[in-house]
């Protein structure tokens, strides 16, 4: 079953949204990372058996904020 995660981040900056991509790019089921939103703060994360609990602490730990917005069922 393939889970769509929206995360909201704080990014200012595209140094820190490279730096969401890439904690969010090595986490264990991830299929694809993209930026959605007027302002690109949700981070959508697509995969399988992703935990999205443990993925927005590692967020945190490297954006100061992060915060978990949906996770549900991807349509694709």
């Amino acid at each position: 079953m393939r889970q769509r995660i929206v995360i909201e981040i704080s990014a200012h900056c595209e140094r820190c949204r490279t730096k969401a991509m890439k904690v969010a790019a090595v986490a264990d089921g991830v299929r694809s990372v993209a930026f959605e939103g007027k302002d690109k703060t949700q981070l959508v994360i697509i995969g399988e058996g992703v935990d999205a609990a443990n993925l927005t602490r590692s967020l945190r730990k490297k954006l100061k904020y992060a915060g978990i917005v949906s996770v549900g069922q991807s349509v694709e």
